[in-house]
């Protein structure tokens, strides 16, 4: 009886719904497994369709022509590995997330996702029916189980499965990133080793989408939790597994252990992986900013520089009388640190148009706030003009924090087909800054140098809307805005909670009330980087119209 088993990982990065492209990746890595001698090549949950295809797979066309690819996939991998891989699956008309195991020609069998997703980014309830939980597979003289993603977090499938006889569990995975999951999945994955005494296979896809981004991360356990594999973060990668089988069960050989960043890289790098491949994924090339000087379109310009270098980023000042000289001095000195093309475009003659033709209407009215948001306004529509004249992709600025509390214009700065900062609180954007300028890796594409000038990160932020206007001319500081949000949004605290943590009531409340009234700016703005567990979009949905307020 044999008693080596090879397994070939495949942590590769689909497109949502380019069936034959993800197909081609699929029999790539196949190759790739059969002239390593694999018994059995494994890819990620749903990589036919791309995940997450959300109401996609719920249009018939699609879901059988995945489930033909997958015959096809069958036919063209018949002589050689096993092959494993998820797409959609349909049996009468009950609807599963499942997972295919392909042999000599054919599906030999068929996993049906139990466990629905349906918190977070995920409502996978509404698209999928809950599949029974069944037994291992066969491929060569080893038993597999394979928890599809969800399935591992509960204890009750990897255990049936057990007691059913498997041998190794393989769990294929759709997991996107938030900060600290890779140590939640490590934990969960380590208490199914233990309870079942089993080697475990942790298979996680790559890449972007939408605003999700899937971090890799893959690993492989051996019983009672020992790390046996880690391959890398937000790459995608082969990696080659050798199980042996001893008087106790099958073990993994050791390998490769990549490196594991802090947190503050992974979020750099997701954020830098999550427009590159939202570039690439939706067809465009080049994008466009305002850079204002400040710290928010400095670090979105050195993220656009690192994922598809300067020669794609264009940047763009758009002075207005209000704007200092040391903005225009600032602004110049990043693009110039960058590489990349800086356009100046004032906005004094069009501002002035605009008074002029609204003069009649505004008669006998104090200017005020009205009259600085044509100046974002403004902007919005020369950077529109901008990105439908050269077809480049305008990214949005709002950090998490003026995202919030609706301190940004609608149709004006938050005007964009994308933001990279969107889930960054304002000091985390200063962490980000400062980190940037003292690290370089290989998967950057800008400069090695400190891109981003020290004075833009000390210097107090401001709109420059009117003389002498700061942020905190209507907002608290940051740190205390920043601890506010924090309990208010990502932990769904109250303002007694704000209080507790030592945060003034009365600035509580008004961040509250700006939070709930700003719902319909962030309705309609730009997607961005999920960092978190609590992301502005499918992570916290919350009604427009809405009067409640906490008056605990």
């Amino acid at each position: 009886m044999p008693d080596r088993f090879r397994l070939t990982l495949a942590q590769l990065n689909p497109t949502v719904g380019d069936i034959d492209g993800n197909c081609a990746r699929i029999r790539s890595a196949w190759a790739v497994g059969r002239d390593a001698g694999a018994d059995m090549v494994a890819l990620p949950e749903m990589f036919v369709a791309g995940y997450n295809p959300q109401d996609l797979s719920l249009k018939p066309v699609f879901h059988q022509a995945c489930m033909a690819a997958v015959d096809q996939l069958a036919l063209d991998c018949a002589e050689g590995p096993a092959l494993a891989v998820g797409a959609p699956y349909i049996e009468g008309a009950r609807l599963y997330n499942a997972y295919y195991i392909l042999q000599r020609g054919h599906v030999s069998a068929t996993v049906l996702k139990h466990h629905l997703p349906n918190t977070k980014v995920f409502d996978e309830e509404r698209v999928f029916d809950s599949g029974p939980v069944t037994g291992p597979y066969v491929v060569g003289d080893m038993r597999i189980g394979s928890p599809v993603c969800e399935d591992a977090w509960y204890p009750d499938v990897a255990e049936t499965l057990a007691e059913t006889g498997a041998e190794l569990l393989l769990v294929p995975n759709g997991s996107p990133y938030y900060r600290g999951k890779l140590d939640i999945r490590q934990n969960l994955m380590v208490a199914r080793t233990v309870e079942t005494g089993l080697p475990l296979v942790y298979l996680n896809m790559v890449g972007g989408q939408d605003d999700q981004i899937f971090d890799g991360g893959s690993f492989v356990l051996n019983r009672h939790g020992a790390l046996a594999l880690q391959m890398p973060l937000f790459e995608e990668a082969v990696a080659h597994v050798d199980f042996t089988r001893g008087d106790d069960g099958w073990q993994a050989e050791r390998g490769a252990m990549a490196h594991i960043s802090d947190t503050m890289e992974q979020d750099y790098q997701a954020m830098v992986l999550a427009l590159r491949d939202y570039m690439a994924k939706t067809g465009f090339q080049k994008v466009l900013l305002g850079l204002s000087g400040g710290v928010d379109s400095a670090i979105v310009a050195t993220i656009a520089v690192d994922a598809l270098g300067a020669e794609n980023v264009r940047c763009v000042m758009l002075p207005s009388e209000y704007t200092s000289a040391h903005s225009l001095e600032d602004a110049e000195a990043v693009a110039k640190a960058l590489g990349c093309r800086y356009d100046y475009v004032p906005i004094s003659g069009p501002r002035a148009a605009v008074t002029e033709a609204l003069a009649p209407l505004f008669e006998g009215t104090e200017e005020g706030l009205t009259e600085e948001n044509i100046q974002s306004r403004l902007r919005g529509l020369l950077l529109m003009a901008l990105s439908n004249k050269f077809g480049e992709m305008l990214l949005t600025t709002g950090n998490k924090s003026e995202v919030a509390v609706g301190y940004a214009t609608i149709y004006g700065d938050m005007s964009g087909g994308y933001n990279p900062i969107k889930d960054l609180y304002k000091t985390r954007v200063f962490d980000i800054c400062r980190w940037r300028n003292a690290h370089h890796r290989d998967w950057m594409m800008g400069p090695e140098h400190a891109p981003i000038p020290q004075r833009v990160i000390d210097k107090p932020p401001s709109a420059e809307l009117r003389d002498d206007q700061k942020d905190s001319d209507s907002l608290p500081d940051y740190p205390v805005l920043d601890g506010i949000l924090e309990i208010l949004v990502d932990r769904d605290g109250s303002v007694a909670d704000c209080e507790a943590a030592g945060y003034d009531r009365a600035d509580a409340k008004k961040v509250e009330h700006l939070l709930y009234i700003s719902e319909y700016k962030r309705f309609q703005a730009a997607p961005g980087a999920r960092l978190s567990p609590r992301a502005f979009w499918l992570d916290r949905r919350y009604p427009i119209v809405n009067r409640w307020r906490d008056d605990g």
